[in-house]
């Protein structure tokens, strides 16, 4: 299926293409659809009969189970289908377990007392630095196999464990090689530069800041290594003053700005994100007024992550008030080994849907054209229409509704990125064309 042409057919095809968005349904849902792909790219995407008639005027007809004289396999989904998932918050590189301070946070330990006495993140970068380039690659290859058996196609990968310069170039050469295999999810690397202030350090945010922005950032973008420059600013971590000259950095670089903003305390990470017209401010589940209008005026897209408040036994941020504002909504997992210790998007769909408040339309936006566009990839993929990437999944569930219940198993019965199958497959269910 990876190359030539192909059609695939769906009792509901799920475009989230907003030239198909109508009232009632901003899915944009084709009923009885079906989707021409060539060379790896949509070409067309409607009802079955238009599509398949498409075929039969080109003189490229045929079902999915004749021979090899056939220009065009026909293949039938039992359920429905949607874009690929895309992911835009991700530490999937990491190395190591955190599993012990997880059971100290069931019985009610503190993520910032456990990370101030040793833990936390500093004990990720323990197990990152004593890896190989190798294993590193190995490790996040893995991963993402496990994601893209959940529907993801698109996973942004941050560094951010290292916090040296070997170590987090290691982390990124690893998410460079991931790039590079057709076999797994598009990978879209971020520098998480300023993350945590390693031991050596002895505390001094400003001079490690300093040494960040001045040597390391300046490497890392000659070397091609990021798209995004990211920083978690917060109560507990850098301030908006220490965090400046890194992302100006990155912005004179030609680099795109994430932020970690309003985990734990509003500390006006959220305006400056806007200020400095960040793609992302994610987290936000401490947010004020001021930093939402801000937001919504700057057109910089709100990421959640549901797991990890749930997992911190956090409140949900304010979305009505983000809904209100224009705020553009993202959901994504924020895999990482500490508080969000998962690789499913679909189970941070879910969670966005029952503890955030998010509508389905909300969910399934928030985790392919949304999170698509937040990434750079708007005219990439995130949507099935022609001119993207034939990246889509098709889902073993009768409507899209069903996709943000908790399933805790893959419902997927093929995902493809690029009209290469990641998982699954569709020969099992050829149509007569």
């Amino acid at each position: 299926m990876s190359g030539g042409r192909f059609a695939i057919t769906a009792p509901r095809v799920v475009t989230c293409d907003p030239a198909r968005a109508r009232p009632g349904d901003a899915l944009g849902v084709v009923e009885d659809g079906a989707i021409l792909v060539e060379d790896g790219v949509i070409v067309a995407v409607g009802p079955r009969a238009e599509v398949l008639a498409r075929l039969d005027s080109a003189g490229g007809g045929g079902g999915g189970g004749g021979g090899g004289e056939e220009k065009v396999r026909v293949f039938a989904a039992p359920g429905v289908i949607t874009p690929g998932l895309v992911d835009a918050h991700t530490h999937a590189p990491w190395m190591g377990s955190r599993d012990a301070e997880y059971a100290v946070r069931l019985a009610g330990g503190d993520y910032e007392a456990i990370a101030a006495a040793g833990g936390g993140i500093v004990a990720t970068m323990r197990a990152v630095r004593t890896a190989s380039v190798e294993a590193i690659q190995a490790t996040l290859a893995a991963r993402l196999r496990r994601m893209a058996a959940l529907g993801v196609t698109t996973v942004e990968a941050k560094s951010g464990y290292g916090l040296d310069e070997a170590s987090e170039r290691r982390q990124l050469d690893a998410v460079a090689e991931a790039g590079r295999d057709p076999s797994l999810p598009r990978v879209v690397p971020t520098y998480l530069a300023l993350h945590a202030v390693p031991p050596e350090a002895a505390g001094d945010r400003e001079a490690y800041a300093r040494v960040v922005g001045e040597r390391w950032l300046p490497a890392m973008a000659a070397a091609g290594l990021c798209r995004y420059v990211d920083a978690y600013v917060d109560r507990s971590a850098f301030s908006v003053a220490q965090a400046r000259p890194v992302l100006e950095k990155a912005r004179a670089l030609g680099l795109g700005v994430r932020l970690h903003a309003g985990q734990f305390a509003d500390v006006g990470a959220v305006e400056f994100a806007a200020e400095l017209g960040a793609a992302s401010a994610d987290h936000l589940e401490v947010v004020g007024p001021a930093g939402i209008a801000a937001m919504g005026a700057a057109g910089v897209a709100a990421v959640l992550l549901p797991v990890a408040s749930f997992t911190l036994r956090q409140a949900p941020p304010p979305v009505d008030a983000l809904r209100a504002a224009g705020v553009p909504l993202v959901v994504a997992s924020d895999a990482n080994p500490g508080t969000a210790p998962t690789e499913s998007l679909p189970l941070a769909m879910a969670f966005g849907a029952r503890l955030y408040g998010l509508t389905v339309p909300e969910v399934i936006l928030g985790a392919t054209r949304e999170a698509a566009r937040t990434l750079g990839l708007a005219e990439v993929t995130g949507a099935l229409r022609g001119g993207l990437q034939a990246d889509l999944v098709a889902w073993d569930l009768p409507h899209e509704n069903a996709l943000i219940q908790p399933w805790g198993a893959p419902r997927t019965t093929a995902v493809v990125r690029g009209g290469t199958v990641l998982a699954g497959g569709f020969d099992a269910v050829p149509s007569e064309g």
